[in-house]
């Protein structure tokens, strides 16, 4: 099919997002070009910012605009639980229930070797740290239901157990391969009050 090759590029740029085929890139494509300059220039000046704004929280992991991310801020939060989950966006989907009031630790993945991510490439020593540091009584493992999610929160059980914390793992009302971040709230919390012992 003809197209410009400033269309091609865009769409083929854009086709490498997550979850966004050809057909998406597309369209997204062609509502581009029928918008005006002012709104295309904030949609770039947006996304510029993520990069120039947005940084790792350096005590868990968490995206933040300031120092340190405002969960970590809050001392109104209950110091001596820690969830630990694989990606901020997990941290967005636990918030939104509403029924989890301590902190959170995230790894920035899980295992899959398949995908050459090992215990090497996940943050867990910073976790470690924060245990030695005092004042932690639990850790809830909260990795999403998949193969590697399980593989990573057995692996952290095994880690973990040496310390003097007692560690929990979220009671998922999910099916094995769904995600927290497509979860519905009420279900969120339905899991967090169903944790269980490893």
């Amino acid at each position: 099919m003809y197209q410009l090759k400033a269309i091609e590029r865009a769409i083929e740029e854009i086709s490498k997002l997550p979850s966004i085929g050809k057909k998406s890139a597309e369209r997204l494509v062609y509502a581009l070009l029928d918008m005006k300059e002012e709104e295309i220039n904030d949609l770039l000046s947006s996304i510029d910012d993520l990069h120039k704004l947005i940084h790792i929280c350096p005590i868990c992991g968490n995206l933040s605009e300031s120092e340190l991310c405002p969960i970590c801020q809050n001392k109104e939060r209950n110091q001596e639980q820690i969830m630990v989950v694989s990606y901020p966006k997990d941290i967005i989907a636990m918030e939104k229930s509403g029924e989890y009031h301590g902190l959170y630790h995230v790894l920035g993945g899980v295992i899959a070797p398949s995908k050459g991510i090992g215990i090497e490439n996940l943050n867990i020593n910073s976790l470690t740290q924060r245990i030695e540091n005092g004042g932690v009584k639990e850790i809830i493992i909260a990795t999403n239901p998949t193969v590697e999610g399980e593989t990573t929160g057995l692996y952290l059980a095994k880690v973990l157990s040496s310390y003097d914390v007692e560690i929990t793992r979220l009671a998922y009302g999910l099916q094995i391969g769904g995600s927290l971040d497509y979860a519905d709230a009420l279900t969120l919390a339905r899991a967090l009050e169903g944790r269980t012992k490893l």
